[in-house]
């Protein structure tokens, strides 16, 4: 048997006058029925504390754990590519501060740019962002998006660049999917989405316009950007490294609603947007003599 440790996020567990069970990555439980088989050794075989011949009873067992997919081999972490470490970070400092860290620690190279952040700034070109050849650029906006900020932006993925970027509209915040190619969703694709689904399109429209009237302002909390540049991290980890998916929607057909004050994520599908052909000129007809 080439392979007897559990992968990540599978457990058994001893159940009293039971026997044993397999709580899954999912969180079910289910009946592993062992007949003859050594319990003892096929917990230690499981964890991989014994590499022990296996008797015929113990190899029936393994070999429907591995079959069930529940097996794997000695877990490796993948390796940040070298080609893919220098990722440039725009925007508030509540959300780069954290998000480099993290990006760090699983072996980028983040560096920090002074962004864009208000309502009268010009919007940065795209040999701006271009600059200094990042493998990808990330974009934390402590508020609701002005338009045109990220158009430019938007065509990164042209260029061979991945685009990942965050925003708050007062308690929430949106991370939006990350972007590696011409065929992925952008954030004009994400705003238009957004304005066709909801009947209040005039008012939301206006206010990512401006000017906004508000009272006290929304402070991020260290939690609140410790959670979102975990998430960030993870989306530009997996692109980086090229980890699947594991749950719900792929990352580049994903928006994640935040709620800032229950910490709530919800994950909703995102299409990109088909271009708009032009109408047909009809020919003119010809006049007569």
């Amino acid at each position: 048997m080439s392979r007897s440790r559990l992968v990540p996020g599978v457990e058994v567990v001893a159940v009293p006058g039971r026997g044993l069970a397999v709580r899954t990555t999912e969180g079910e439980f289910l009946s592993v029925r062992t007949r003859e088989a050594d319990e003892s050794a096929l917990l230690s075989l499981l964890s991989g504390t014994d590499v022990a011949p296996l008797d015929e009873e113990l190899h029936r067992v393994v070999r429907a754990f591995e079959e069930a997919g529940y097996l794997a081999d000695e877990p490796q972490l993948p390796q940040w590519p070298v080609g893919r470490r220098d990722v440039r970070l725009l925007g508030d400092q509540a959300l780069t501060r954290p998000l480099a860290a993290h990006l760090a620690a699983l072996g980028a190279e983040p560096r920090t740019t002074p962004p864009v952040t208000t309502l009268d700034a010009s919007p940065p070109a795209i040999e701006d962002l271009l600059d200094g050849n990042p493998a990808a650029v990330v974009w934390c906006f402590d508020g609701p998006v002005p338009d045109g900020l990220w158009e430019a932006a938007d065509r990164l993925p042209e260029h061979g660049v991945a685009w990942l970027r965050c925003h708050r509209e007062s308690w929430q915040a949106y991370v939006e999917p990350l972007a590696a190619s011409s065929g992925d969703v952008t954030a004009a694709h994400v705003r238009a989405r957004r304005i066709a689904a909801t009947p209040a399109h005039r008012e939301l429209s206006a206010y990512w316009s401006g000017p906004r009237t508000s009272g006290a302002p929304v402070r991020l909390t260290v939690p609140v950007a410790a959670l979102l540049a975990a998430l960030l991290a993870d989306d530009l980890a997996r692109w980086a490294t090229g980890s699947p998916d594991t749950a719900g929607f792929p990352a580049r057909r994903r928006l994640r609603h935040v709620d800032l004050r229950t910490l709530t994520v919800t994950e909703h599908p995102v299409l990109p947007v088909p271009d708009v052909a032009s109408m047909p000129v009809a020919p003119m007809p010809k006049k007569d003599g």
